[in-house]
Order: C-alpha cells, then sequence, then structure tokens
C-alpha cells in the first residue's frame, strides 16, 4: 500500500512538470508570434553602441518635447481665436442693442451706416472735443499754427514744398485720392441725407424733386492734421443755378469719418469792405483798380472800398482814378480817407475800419499790389464768422518777371503771369497781412498795435492776438490771391529786425532757388560756356 501511493505521487509530479512546460511553450511561441518585425542588421536598442548612445537619447528627448510645444502653441492658438470670435459676436450684440443710441453719429462708406460700440464713439467724440475744431486755441505764437491745406476736385494747394514738391499739385499718390475722394463722397452723403439736427433746410428742384448734390457740385475744400487727434476737412458745395453754399465739417480722428455738423450758408447779402492803405504808388494803385473793376464791381458786385490815403503827394491822382472808376461804371460805393502824416500800414488799416458806420460787416485788408479773383472773395465770406473764426489767407507772391521770362523780349501781361509753378512764384507762409474778419471782431481784439512804426510787423502782431484768443484761425494757401512782385527799398530808419524782415522779404520775393543759383554762378557759367566755344572751334581749325 505505500509503494503503490508513492508511485501515486510520483507520476502527480511528472504531470505538473509537464504542464508547466507546456504552458512556458505556449507562452514563447505566443511571444513569437506578436514580436513586432525587426531589421536583422540593427542591434537593439536597449544595447549600447555606436549607434546608440547618450546623444541618440537626448535627441529623441529633445523632438518629443518639441512635438509637445507645437501641440501646445496649437492649442493656445485656438484658444485665442475662440476668445476673439466670443468677444466679437459679445460686440455685435451690444452694438444691436444700441442701435438707437449710436445711428445717428456714424457716417458709413458707400452708403452703409455702421454702427459703433458706445465706448468707442464716445473715444472718438473726445478726440473732436480736444481739436480745434469747434472753438480755437490758445497759442503761443504763429509758429503753432498748424495750417490748412487747399484742394479742389484736381487739384491741392499745399504750403509744405521743399525744393522738390509744387506749390500746386493733381495728386499722383493713390492714398492720396483715395482720402480726398472718400471725403467729398463722405460730405455728399451728409448733405444728401440729412439728420434731424443738421442746419439746413430741405430743398426741392425746379421740378419739384429732392435736390440732390453730386461731385460736380464741389467747389473747395480745406484739410489739416493734428498728428496726436486727427484729420479735419472743411468743405463746401454750391449748385450753379443756386446762390446758397452747403457747408459740412468732417473729422477722422485716426478712425472712422464723424459728421461734426452740416449747415447751409448764405452769403447772397454778404458786403466785403476792402481797405487799402496808400502813401504814393499811384501807378500800383491805377493796376489795382483796374483788378477791382473787373472783379468786384462786373461780377461780384457786393463790395465797398475804402482808401486810406496818406500824404499830400500824388492825392489828386489817386481822386481822378476812383472818379474815373465812378462814371464809367456808375461805382459809389467807395470811402477815400485822408491822412496827412507818415504812411503806417496799421494805422491806415485802424482808421478805415472805424471809418464804417453801418453796424456789422466783413473786412478784407488789402494791399494795393493784391491781385484776387471773385472765387477768392467768396472764400473770405466762407471763412470768416463773427465771434468765431477769422480767415488768413496764404498769399502766392509772384518772383521778378525781368527773370522769370528773362528768355523773352518783354514779359507776358500779369493776368497771364498768375499761374502757381514754382519758378513763378512761391506761398508767401511768412505775411499775414492779407486778411478776412469781421469789423465786431476786430474792434474786440484791439486793433492794430500803434507802437509799431515803418515796414512790417503790425500785422504778426494782430495776428498772434487771435492765436491768444478763442476764435478760430483758419491759414490756408488761397489759388485766388496774388501777390504782385514790385521793387522793394528797405529803409534806414528801420530798427535792426524789421531791416532783418524786409531783406528777407526781399531776397525771397526775387526769383526761385534755381534762378538765384544762375545768378550767383553766373561768371562760372559764362566761362564754362567759352571754354566750350574756344574748343569746338579749335577742333574745327583742326
Amino acid at each position: 500500500m505505500p509503494r503503490r501511493g508513492l508511485i501515486l505521487q510520483t507520476r502527480s509530479h511528472w504531470l505538473l512538470l509537464g504542464l508547466a512546460l507546456l504552458c512556458s511553450l505556449v507562452l514563447f511561441l505566443y511571444l513569437l508570434e506578436c514580436a513586432p518585425q525587426t531589421d536583422g542588421n540593427a542591434s537593439l536598442p536597449g544595447i549600447v553602441g555606436e549607434n546608440y548612445g547618450k546623444e541618440y537619447y537626448q535627441a529623441l528627448l529633445q523632438e518629443q518635447e518639441e512635438h509637445y510645444q507645437t501641440r501646445a502653441t496649437s492649442l493656445k492658438r485656438q484658444i485665442a481665436q475662440l476668445k476673439q470670435e466670443l468677444q466679437e459676436m459679445s460686440e455685435k450684440m451690444r452694438s444691436l442693442q444700441e442701435r438707437k443710441n449710436v445711428g445717428a453719429n456714424g457716417i458709413g462708406y458707400q452708403g452703409n451706416k455702421e454702427q459703433v460700440p458706445s465706448d468707442l464713439l464716445e473715444f472718438l467724440h473726445s478726440q473732436i472735443d480736444k481739436a480745434e475744431v469747434s472753438i480755437g486755441a490758445k497759442l503761443p505764437s504763429e509758429y503753432g499754427v498748424i495750417p490748412f491745406e487747399s484742394f479742389t476736385l484736381m487739384k491741392v494747394f499745399q504750403l509744405e514744398m521743399g525744393l522738390t514738391r509744387h506749390p500746386e499739385e493733381k495728386p499722383v499718390r493713390k492714398d492720396k485720392r483715395d482720402e480726398l475722394v472718400e471725403v467729398i463722397e463722405a460730405g455728399l452723403e451728409v448733405i444728401n441725407n440729412p439728420d434731424e439736427d443738421d442746419e439746413q433746410e430741405d430743398e426741392d428742384g425746379p421740378l419739384g424733386e429732392k435736390l440732390i448734390f453730386n461731385e460736380n457740385d464741389f467747389i473747395e475744400g480745406y484739410y489739416r492734421t493734428e498728428r496726436d487727434k486727427g484729420t479735419q476737412y472743411e468743405l463746401f458745395f454750391k449748385k450753379a443755378d443756386l446762390m446758397e453754399y452747403r457747408h459740412v465739417t468732417l473729422f477722422r480722428p485716426f478712425g472712422p469719418l464723424m459728421k461734426v455738423k452740416s449747415e447751409m450758408i448764405d452769403i447772397t447779402r454778404s458786403i466785403i469792405n476792402i481797405i487799402v492803405p496808400l502813401a504814393e504808388r499811384t501807378e500800383a494803385f491805377a493796376q489795382f483798380m483796374q483788378n477791382f473793376r473787373d472783379v468786384c464791381i462786373h461780377q461780384d458786385k457786393r463790395i465797398h472800398l475804402t482808401v486810406v490815403y496818406f500824404g499830400k503827394e500824388g492825392l489828386s491822382k489817386v481822386k481822378s482814378i476812383l472818379e474815373s472808376v465812378t462814371s464809367e461804371s456808375n461805382f459809389h460805393n467807395y470811402t477815400l480817407v485822408s491822412l496827412n502824416e507818415e504812411f503806417n500800414r496799421g494805422r491806415g488799416l485802424n482808421v478805415g475800419a472805424r471809418a464804417w458806420d453801418k453796424g456789422e460787416v466783413l473786412m478784407f485788408f488789402c494791399d494795393v499790389d493784391i491781385y484776387f479773383s471773385a472765387e477768392f472773395l467768396n472764400s473770405c465770406r466762407l471763412n470768416a464768422e463773427p465771434g468765431k473764426k477769422v480767415f488768413y489767407p496764404v498769399v502766392f507772391s509772384l518772383y521778378n518777371p525781368a527773370i522769370v521770362y528773362a528768355n523773352q523780349d518783354v514779359p507776358p501781361p500779369v493776368e497771364q503771369q498768375l499761374v502757381h509753378k514754382k519758378d513763378s512764384g512761391f506761398w508767401r507762409d511768412f505775411g499775414f497781412g492779407m486778411t478776412c474778419q469781421y469789423r465786431s471782431d476786430f474792434l474786440t481784439i484791439g486793433g492794430f498795435d500803434m507802437e509799431v512804426k515803418g515796414w512790417g510787423g503790425e500785422d504778426v502782431h494782430l495776428y498772434r492776438k487771435y492765436l491768444h484768443g478763442d476764435l478760430i484761425v483758419i491759414r490756408t494757401p488761397v489759388p485766388g490771391l496774388f501777390h504782385l512782385w514790385h521793387e522793394k527799398r528797405c529803409a534806414d530808419e528801420l530798427t535792426p529786425e524789421q531791416y532783418r524782415m524786409c531783406i528777407q522779404s526781399k531776397a525771397m520775393n526775387e526769383a526761385s532757388h534755381s534762378h538765384l543759383g544762375m545768378l550767383v554762378f553766373r561768371e562760372e557759367i559764362e566761362t564754362h560756356l567759352h571754354k566750350q566755344a574756344y574748343r569746338t572751334n579749335s577742333e574745327a581749325v583742326g
């Protein structure tokens, strides 16, 4: 019995051992079947060899790190895009809720009125409030003024010339053309689709239809840029068969264009009192009266002339010229004031302003050597407003015709010299004598400083007074205003500052930079021509 139990125990042991071996074999076969196929020549990565050292694992680690960084960057970008879309949706929802409050304030492009969020609209209006649009800014001197540049549909009249730019140009840069076209279209949008708060009346055409303005009704415009606030535009429109002008002020506060105001200006009964101080210079006065007759009497017909004459010599000649104009044109709207004293321009203009006794009037302070057009007189009326604005146009000063037209036997008539070319003249941006302002503003500010004697200085003092006050000063080149050349004489009695100003004015008034250069280097040019002629003759003889 014990022997049989031992045999059974031994068989069980070998059976268990066989089962273990069988399981091990099955497991080995499974591992062989599931193991990845490898190149027979490759070494296992777990074995240190010459191809898989420390550098390999560092490169592998860096590759994995870059992969996860790229993935993280992509996720961040997607999150940012989702946030931006969410913000845009929120702004659109808010703008829709505020449509009623915002709709009347924004000007859209090409007729589409886009709504602006209230916080942005508040910022844009704050830019307008800070700019010199509705009220004048107090400035320390004339150098602080930001001048306007004027433009029409075809041309821009610019002050900052340099040696390569021209005083008059047709914009060739696309951005400048597009800017002015956009502004004119925005002005037309304001006029043709007025808001309830616009200061203009609905006007019907000749057949009872709604009066529609187009770009051909645009007369002139002015613009200037305050670099920290934006660009201001003053636009004037007029139908050929109507007397009223439409004036639109726009402002681009480094963002969308914003309407400031829209109004109708009626200048049909606006009389201009042209005040001319004069001493001797009777020939120049005769030429001035010829221009006055053509423009003021025959065309404009809303002018009063005040001549303040100093001294006795030439007074009878001036009276004769005025009487001749009166008899020829039936013109009686003039005043001649005679002062038996030394010439003082400021004194003459003060006396001329006070000689008017018919209440308020728009005054144009003018010199005898100024040539102006009928369009300028309208610009004078449009850009001066009592208690609000004074107009200081920049005159285009003509050079000495004897130098400009030296290649001709005789210079052409004055009317043919009136061209805006860099060799024919320049914008006289240092002169402030020609100005349009209302009599009440002139008297309120105290007029000219009577302590300034002789040539120059009095106009700058008056200009500075306005700059220190609350009135808006419109300073811009005007194409219809010319200063005719005449020889200057700087008197010895002038103060050193006045004499220096006179000499500077005399030098700049003579000729362009290139013409003056030709005069300075005349001897060098003639020497060169003689050498060239001698060389040509020598070659011909040889």
